[in-house]
């Protein structure tokens, strides 16, 4: 299967999935408060399947899997008989309504928490932060990290494992410093070290936020042997093969993996005579680098081949694996962290300190779902809570057309004692839905420029 055909089979399975928790969020609590829901529809266009219920509502799968809606009797839509009055969504109480809309939102959080709390009963395996190098002159050297350390919080917020504290760091975007809070990987001892994060540049498309800030964490070892091979890349059209040694290419002596990126990258569609070991002997290649644009403009060569890895530093890698209580509380906990971020980041973009160049629109999702569902299960279940919360998030901006926008009339109206004027909403829903045209182009944009 190409990879194009399972990042849309995976998006379409994510989307279809999030889409459903959070209508369903909408449908259920109308439903206890009394609201006729007449329409329950994922996906939009043309109707691939339908049904009903015994209480009238129609059920839809549409053709276009990117939304939903939940269509409820409503007297400003519809016309509605007298005695069918107490079943219309405008005829309910404020608060009622207040409830109704939230739901959706509500629902996709409680969904992450769901899939997080599965995931973590599966088991989690995942690396502890612990700092391998520190490049010279950068804001970590400077702060006096080293070697052999192991970042357990961030201002204050413990973490766990590299995944929470690359979402805590990436949190603190803007500000001009950040407190860390170290344990000696030898000696256990601890220690506090502030980063002046000032000058700090960070580009998520290029680098990882511990890249930026001159740390190395522990990884396995590189051998110099090649561990995986691309399907039709240069290296499997000219011979290379899994398990190859690497010995020389030209008369560079190979004793790193560094020294093939260095020489390859540097050789983009030249001819490189490369002395390999199979098994027990030793031959010669001539490989010819592809070119491939990097991200300064000018082409590198690219082999399309991986190394094989050594064995982890000791007590680095681990699993995170719970019991039933226990992986409720890191799944809240996550599910937190995640909603916070996903907070913090509209509001860094609000003030400019993160990039309208950093939206991800459908294509940069589908390619995550992709990937991570690739993986395996418990790295989509992570991706879906991503996701979740960040659709939740979304749906609970002041926007009119969004569940936070109709929140914001609803709350207006409670307090002046009066629904906002229809007019007024009109306005509102065509500037929402320009505002969000507008996002969902950029993000779009963005997502093409990087294919």
């Amino acid at each position: 299967m190409s990879a194009v055909v399972w990042n849309l089979l995976s998006f379409i399975l994510a989307l279809g999935v999030l889409i459903t928790v959070h209508e369903f969020g909408h449908f259920w609590v109308a439903r206890k408060n009394g609201v006729l829901v007449k329409r329950f529809s994922i996906g939009f266009g043309k109707v691939l399947l339908r049904w009903r219920d015994k209480q009238g509502t129609e059920f839809v799968i549409a053709a276009i899997p990117l939304g939903g809606y939940v269509r409820m009797l409503d007297e400003r839509i519809d016309p509605v008989l007298p005695q069918f009055k107490d079943l219309a969504f405008n005829h309910k109480t404020v608060w009622q309504r207040m409830a109704i809309i939230a739901a959706g939102p509500a629902a996709n959080l409680l969904f992450a928490v769901f899939v997080l709390w599965l995931m973590y009963m599966l088991g989690v395996q995942t690396m502890r932060p612990v700092v391998a190098e520190v490049a010279p002159q950068s804001i970590a050297q400077q702060a006096g990290f080293q070697p052999g350390q192991q970042i357990i919080a961030v201002n204050q917020h413990t973490a766990s494992d590299i995944n929470s504290v690359n979402l805590l760091l990436v949190e603190q975007i803007g500000r001009d410093s950040i407190r860390l809070q170290l344990r000696d990987m030898q000696t256990q001892a601890l220690s506090t070290v502030t980063l002046n994060t000032s000058d700090w540049l960070f580009d998520p498309e290029k680098q990882s936020v511990f890249d930026s800030l001159g740390l190395q964490l522990a990884r396995p070892q590189w051998h110099n042997e090649i561990g995986q091979v691309a399907i039709g890349s240069a290296a499997e059209r000219d011979g290379l093969r899994s398990g190859d040694k690497l010995l020389r290419i030209g008369d560079e002596d190979i004793t790193q993996w560094s020294q093939l990126q260095r020489l390859v990258s540097n050789a983009p569609e030249q001819a490189l005579r490369i002395t390999v070991q199979r098994n027990d002997e030793i031959m010669q290649l001539t490989v010819t680098p592809a070119a491939q644009l990097a991200d300064d403009g000018f082409s590198q060569g690219v082999l399309g081949v991986t190394p094989k890895l050594g064995d982890w530093p000791e007590g680095v890698l681990y699993t995170r694996q719970y019991g039933v209580i226990d992986a409720l509380g890191a799944g809240f906990s996550h599910s937190w962290q995640l909603t916070r971020l996903s907070i913090a980041m509209i509001g860094k973009l609000l003030v400019g300190d993160v990039s309208v160049k950093h939206l991800s629109g459908p294509i940069s999702i589908a390619q995550g779902a992709g990937a991570t569902a690739s993986i395996g299960l418990v790295a989509f279940l992570s991706f879906l809570a991503l996701i979740s919360v960040n659709l939740a998030v979304i749906n609970l901006l002041p926007l009119p057309v969004l569940d936070g926008g109709h929140l914001m009339y609803m709350l207006v109206e409670l307090i002046r004692g009066k629904p906002v004027s229809e007019k007024t909403q009109e306005a509102g829903f065509r500037l929402g839905a320009l505002v969000l045209l507008m996002l969902m182009g950029i993000a779009l944009l963005n997502d093409i420029s990087r294919l």
